[in-house]
């Protein structure tokens, strides 16, 4: 296990050649400082306040999307991954317009993509958090391609855009991906591993520094899984919200949605 060799690469209003060709290969690519500071802190109020709100009103689901619960390391209930945040959310809503966002779209060339605000699961968070009572730590090894085949379609490129919210070190865990994976074949993307049971390292995987403010991006065909911090409470958390970017038919979420089997199935397997 090693940390990706990768340049301080910047998002601006359009890729460069090395930034489009560092992703071809690896299908993975970190861009530093997306976000000042006061911004993260104003996302973070943003999810706590949407948080507290669905708490109170008992939410379990939106737009047939499951919410997964935990405690934080003082007891308190949380929502560990929430959905469709920017719905809810001026300030989240306004910020998948930026144009640096919107350059991501060249990834995805010669396909047309699109920021699924209101499909898939919208944008989410991740709260990766480990103490005794916590279901969400990490996440096992996947792929984000295999819910086209639940929904009566065939694979279709896609990305996925995470926007991290705590600084996470290579060795606190986070984030880690098979490079080049994105370019396997069909047998292996769905069988190479278990998918979301297989948490084990793998020697030719790869992980990163994150600083709070950058932004991910990868491949939804890449094989990848959140690994657990070796910390407790506090010193393990880490947020992380991912917005898809994808292709193909548009299929708008909404209240009446019915939960998708993927999540059934991943509520099963994840811990």
């Amino acid at each position: 296990m090693k940390k990706l060799e990768c340049p301080d690469f910047v998002l601006g209003d359009k890729l460069t050649k090395e930034q489009l060709a560092f992703f071809e290969r690896n299908g993975v690519i970190i861009f530093r400082n997306v976000l000042k500071k006061e911004t993260v802190e104003y996302f973070i109020q943003e999810v706590n306040r949407i948080e507290k709100q669905w708490l109170a009103e008992g939410r379990d689901k939106i737009n047939g999307v499951p919410l997964k619960f935990g405690e934080d390391e003082n007891g308190n209930a949380l929502i560990q991954r929430l959905c469709f945040l920017s719905l809810y959310s001026p300030a989240l809503h306004e910020f998948l317009q930026d144009p640096r966002l919107q350059a991501l779209l060249e990834f995805l060339h010669p396909y047309e993509g699109r920021i699924a605000e209101n499909e898939k699961d919208g944008l989410i968070l991740n709260h990766y958090v480990r103490t005794p009572n916590s279901k969400f730590s990490q996440m096992g090894w996947h792929t984000d391609s295999p819910r086209d085949l639940f929904l009566g379609q065939k694979i279709m490129p896609m990305l996925n855009v995470g926007i991290h919210l705590d600084s996470c070190p290579f060795e606190n865990g986070g984030l880690r991906v098979l490079p080049g994976t994105h370019k396997q074949g069909v047998l292996r993307l769905l069988f190479r591993k278990k998918y979301f049971i297989d948490n084990n390292a793998d020697p030719r995987e790869v992980g990163f520094d994150v600083n709070a403010g950058d932004l991910t991006v990868h491949d939804g065909r890449i094989w990848h899984r959140a690994q657990q911090s070796p910390h407790l409470g506090a010193d393990s958390r880490r947020r992380v919200m991912y917005v898809p970017i994808i292709t193909g038919k548009y299929m708008p979420k909404h209240e009446k949605s019915k939960t998708p089997f993927y999540h059934r199935l991943a509520s099963k397997v994840q811990n």
